[in-house]
């Protein structure tokens, strides 16, 4: 998904912790022109937001965009909810999948392309305390593995 011209600002890192992530696809994100200014200086907080369909649109919720000192009194709200660019389609298979499956829409990074920013959204589901032990088992058993291939 991510190719030439590509300048990520920031993965959510904790979403693959908790999460068992289905599939992802990309979509636009509609910003008001401070919010923009924001996501260039990476000044973005999203560690527990989620997205939600209502009215045929998808929301993200709980983003944070903090507030750009220099532009006074046309500042942004920073915790506004922010619409994602889909198209009818996209929605309608996100909106299946969520209400039939049990299935949630996680913002896995923020990225410009082309001088747009992007979000990759997730269709997860949660995983239960024994599946994040047993990442991290697996993970460290790779990783003493890569180290005795070092050493030899």
């Amino acid at each position: 998904m991510m190719g030439e011209g590509v300048k990520i600002i920031a993965v959510n890192r904790r979403a693959r912790h908790d999460y068992a992530v289905e599939e992802s696809l990309e979509c636009g994100i509609e910003l008001e022109g401070t919010e923009v200014k924001s996501f260039r200086d990476g000044k973005i907080s999203f560690p527990d937001a989620w997205a939600e369909i209502e009215g045929g649109q998808v929301w993200v919720r709980s983003l944070r965009v903090a507030e750009n000192p220099f532009s006074s009194i046309f500042n942004h709200d920073p915790d506004r909810k922010k619409r994602l660019l889909l198209h009818r389609d996209e929605i309608k298979k996100l909106r299946r999948k969520v209400e039939e499956r049990g299935y949630t829409l996680v913002p896995l990074s923020f990225y410009f392309k082309k001088s747009r920013v992007k979000v990759e959204l997730g269709l997860c589901k949660g995983k239960k305390l024994y599946d994040k032990r047993a990442d991290i088992r697996d993970r460290d058993m790779k990783r003493d593995m890569e180290r005795e291939f070092r050493h030899r």
